[in-house]
């Protein structure tokens, strides 16, 4: 089994080694300190665990952090003032704005109305594009570029293999899709993406050598959608409710661990596996942006 697993938070730390050194750099030669500002609206507990969690990663690395907090009342018009704010300012490099928002605010206007040099997060339609056009000028999201990394850095060969990816969300699903059918280094793969609306889907699932799951569903993979040697990369977390848990609940993946890890080559565990590069990648990001910003190669 240990050998089985894909450690997120040895690779994230391996990234955030990288990420520091590239920080002393700037400094040391640039007097340059990158800087991310986070905008959290309302108080959502696991926004807020995530955006605290951020701020932390923040500190330890030695990057500039800034933080917005508003409150679950903040309308549109309020929040595109703040964005507009922190595009002009000169000590933030990265700006991200927590999903989810509140119902009358538009993710999409958010998004679009954030610096595409600045959009960390990768979710800016001219970001969007340059992904699909395998533009290396462009900010990748996040987890998704977590996701590859773990492929990359577990040595798993990635040209000509069969993915599957199980969801088609522009967070997860469809830029993960993407990254690994353009033909590139470490992509070149065959990639089919499935959705609620797809047939015959647990025969689409044992085709895959690579199965990423990215549906938000507990335990929905099961050993019966998984072939011989396929490798697993679980993107999901949820709560499911367990009362002899401190909290009453505990965390679990798209994936249905225990059925499936003796048929996988390699699979990621939740929690650590995809969770922690999702953050790694932020900072990476953001650094990037600092550079690309001043013109640092």
């Amino acid at each position: 089994m240990p050998g089985k697993l894909i450690d997120g938070k040895a690779i994230a730390e391996a990234i955030n080694a990288e990420t520091v050194t590239e920080i002393g750099r700037l400094k040391e030669q640039r007097g340059l300190i990158p800087g991310l500002a986070v905008v959290l609206v309302g108080d959502d507990p696991a926004s807020v665990a995530y955006v605290s969690s951020k701020d932390k990663m923040c500190a330890r690395l030695g990057l500039h952090s800034e933080r917005v907090n508003l409150p679950a009342s903040t309308s549109e018009g309020e929040l595109l003032a703040i964005i507009n704010d922190l595009n002009f300012k000169r000590e933030v490099h990265g700006i991200l704005v927590q999903s989810p928002l509140p119902p009358q605010i538009s993710a999409r206007n958010i998004f679009t109305a954030i610096d595409p040099t600045k959009d960390v997060d990768g979710f800016h339609p001219l970001n969007v594009g340059k992904v699909a056009l395998g533009d290396p000028t462009g900010f990748t999201p996040c987890t998704p570029a977590g996701v590859h990394q773990l492929l990359i850095r577990s040595g798993v060969k990635i040209d000509g293999a069969h993915v599957v990816v199980l969801g088609r969300s522009h967070l997860v699903g469809r830029p993960v899709s993407l990254i690994l059918s353009q033909k590139a280094p470490n992509a070149d793969a065959t990639v089919t993406v499935c959705h609620s609306r797809s047939r015959n889907l647990a025969e689409i699932c044992r085709s895959a050598d690579i199965l990423i799951a990215a549906i938000g569903a507990p335990r929905f993979v099961t050993a019966e959608m998984v072939c011989e040697g396929a490798v697993i990369i679980d993107v999901g977390i949820n709560r499911v409710e367990d009362k002899a848990a401190k909290n009453g609940y505990r965390l679990v993946g798209d994936v249905n661990f225990d059925a499936v890890v003796p048929k996988a080559s390699l699979i990621t565990p939740v929690p650590g596996g995809v969770g922690p590069m999702t953050i790694a990648l932020l900072m990476h990001n953001t650094v990037r942006a600092a550079k690309m910003r001043h013109g640092v190669a």
